[in-house]
C-alpha cells in the first residue's frame, strides 16, 4: 500500500473527507468542497493557487470570525496517523486553519511521508533550519473531558483534504 492510500485510510478514521485529484480539477475541487464565507492563505504548492476561487486570501479581523471555512496548504501528510504539519506563515495560516468550522487543507501527494521518524527528519530541516514552526494537526477539534463528544472544542469541527497528485 502506497503511502498516500495509508494516509486516506488513516483520514477516513478520523472522519476525514479527502480528495484526490489534479492540478487541472484544483479550482472546481475547491469550490464543491468549501462552505461559504471562506477564507485562505497561500498554499505553498507549486502552481496553486486561491486566486481563481471565492476563497478571499488576504482576510479582515470581521472576515475571519464571518468564514465558514479557512483553506491552508500542508508542507507534509503523515500517512500512518493521519496527519497533516501546517506551516506557521506570516499570512496566518494558524488561525485560517483553527477557527473556522471547516478546514480544507491541500497538500501534495509527493510531501505524503510514510511515518512520524521520517516528518520528524523532514521538519527538522525546514523548520528547525529557519528556526520556524509548525503545527502538526490530526482530524477535527474534540474534546470529551466533560461527557459527551463535543466536536470543535479548540479548532474545526470538520476537516477535508484535498491530495493533489501532480
Amino acid at each position: 500500500m502506497s503511502a498516500t492510500d495509508t494516509f486516506e485510510d488513516s483520514l477516513d478514521g478520523l472522519a476525514v473527507g479527502t480528495t484526490r485529484l489534479s492540478p487541472e480539477a484544483f479550482e472546481e475541487t475547491v469550490a464543491e468542497a468549501i462552505d461559504e464565507p471562506a477564507i485562505g492563505t497561500p498554499l505553498g504548492i507549486e502552481g496553486l493557487s486561491l486566486d481563481g476561487t471565492s476563497v478571499v486570501t488576504d482576510p479582515t479581523p470581521n472576515q475571519l470570525t464571518e468564514a465558514t471555512t479557512g483553506v491552508t496548504g500542508a508542507s507534509l501528510g503523515i500517512a500512518d496517523y493521519g496527519s497533516v504539519v501546517l506551516p506557521s506563515t506570516p499570512e496566518g495560516a494558524e488561525p485560517v486553519s483553527l477557527f473556522c468550522d471547516l478546514h480544507v487543507v491541500v497538500l501534495d501527494a509527493d510531501d505524503i511521508v510514510p511515518d512520524m521518524p521520517t516528518a520528524i527528519g523532514e521538519m527538522a530541516t525546514t523548520v528547525g533550519d529557519d528556526r520556524g514552526s509548525a503545527i502538526i494537526a490530526t482530524g477535527p477539534s474534540a474534546t470529551a473531558d466533560m461527557g459527551a463528544l463535543v466536536r470543535g472544542a479548540h479548532g474545526p469541527k470538520r476537516v477535508h483534504a484535498l491530495i493533489v497528485e501532480q
